[in-house]
């Protein structure tokens, strides 16, 4: 168990320039990459992936998923207290399982955290660092601030303890989609374009119960078991942004229910929205208020190919450019997501990573997941937010 000290620590670990709003918050096991366990800006609190470790950094419960979800989550609530906020205050959850077998046991402990009103949800099947069996990152609000469970009138309730939408302020968390019918929580068969066609038409239901439509979109993660369906799953998603399309990221990924081909999360927002680089099927960045989300960020060549070190600098330039673009800096990004398709390439990656950001690292979950991008080997997507 952490000690009961941490709070303390934890409390004394938060830091914040006195220009700025952005507070940094690193506590529990040293951190195994170039990220800080939690950012807190714009009115949200983003917290990065989590391993149950020790208080030296080791994985314990080796094998018992519920024994390390149960610690992932403690963990991360003691990050929530130091931050201003609690478990009761998340509004998106991210669960990354190493193997579908698991989801069971893993939703078991979970539940237990959240017995009313629990966040929303994406579980995707992916490698882990260390050898963990499961991994969570977590999006919060701060205590006091608005949270709002939406709900269509005639869906059921979930099958699984997740809200399907939160509201908090102008900003729309979605849980992770799939082809289901959230009348009566029955599958939707067929090809991939008929299931992205029913993700989407889920979607647009809980945007209309929001207030919002697909122009209120500002960001998209795509998760295909097999990265064959990508152009056909394209052709379907496409039709519901005729222009300017969210922010977007697609991996190779398994997912909690084999009957599905295709589950999809997002991101919306009230506020005026601005594209950046629109293409048929993404935006390189889409801004929203003061906050701006990049799509996921490739940058391989043919020179390139399988070059996790060369390609990792590429990246990283590309964002750099991109922010800058945008009149927004490196050290405004508050959250990243990093897609990495060997995680032996972890060390060379983070060299490169590090780079851009020298410190004040932003939250970032680091998983191992296929690209659709031929030769393509680390795929990074970020948000920023501006101070």
């Amino acid at each position: 168990m952490i000690r009961t000290a941490v709070s303390a620590v934890l409390c004394a670990a938060m830091t914040a320039s006195p220009m700025q709003t952005k507070q940094i918050v690193n506590a529990g096991p040293a951190a195994v990459g170039p990220y800080s366990a939690a950012v807190k800006a714009g009115g949200l609190i983003y917290l990065s992936g989590t391993l149950a470790q020790d208080d030296k950094g080791a994985l314990v419960a080796d094998g018992d998923v519920a024994a390390q979800t149960r610690r992932v989550i403690e963990r991360m609530r003691d990050v929530l207290k130091a931050s201003g906020s609690s478990l009761e205050q998340v509004v998106a959850v991210t669960v990354y399982l190493r193997s579908a077998g698991d989801f069971q046991v893993m939703n078991d402990t979970y539940k237990t955290f959240w017995p009313k009103d629990p966040p929303t949800r994406t579980t995707v099947i992916t490698d882990l660092l260390l050898g963990a069996d499961v991994e969570i990152s977590m999006i919060a609000v701060p205590n006091g601030a608005e949270r709002k469970i939406i709900h269509p009138a005639d869906w059921v309730k979930s099958p699984n303890p997740y809200s399907y939408a939160i509201r908090t302020g102008d900003t729309l968390f979605m849980s992770g989609l799939v082809p289901r019918n959230g009348k009566d929580n029955t599958p939707v068969g067929g090809d991939i374009k008929a299931q992205t066609t029913a993700v989407m038409e889920n979607a647009g239901q809980l945007l209309k119960a929001a207030g919002m439509d697909f122009t209120n979109v500002v960001s998209a993660r795509v998760y295909l078991p097999d990265g064959a369906g990508f152009q056909e799953m394209n052709s379907a998603y496409r039709r519901y942004f005729p222009e300017n399309p969210p922010a977007r990221a697609t991996v190779v990924a398994g997912l909690a229910g084999p009957q599905y081909a295709v589950e999809m999360t997002f991101i919306a927002s009230a506020a005026p929205r601005q594209a950046y680089a629109p293409v048929a099927n993404l935006s390189g960045a889409v801004r929203a208020g003061n906050r701006i989300y990049l799509s996921g960020i490739l940058g391989h060549t043919d020179e390139t190919a399988g070059d996790a070190t060369a390609q990792t600098k590429e990246v990283m330039l590309r964002i750099g450019k991109m922010l800058e673009v945008n009149g927004y800096t490196p050290a405004d990004v508050v959250d990243a997501i990093v897609y990495l398709t060997d995680l032996n390439q972890f060390a060379k990656m983070n060299e490169e990573y590090r780079a851009l950001f020298g410190k004040d690292f932003p939250a970032r979950a680091t998983v191992g997941t296929g690209l659709v991008a031929k030769g393509a080997v680390v795929e990074i997507m970020v948000t920023a937010v501006k101070q």
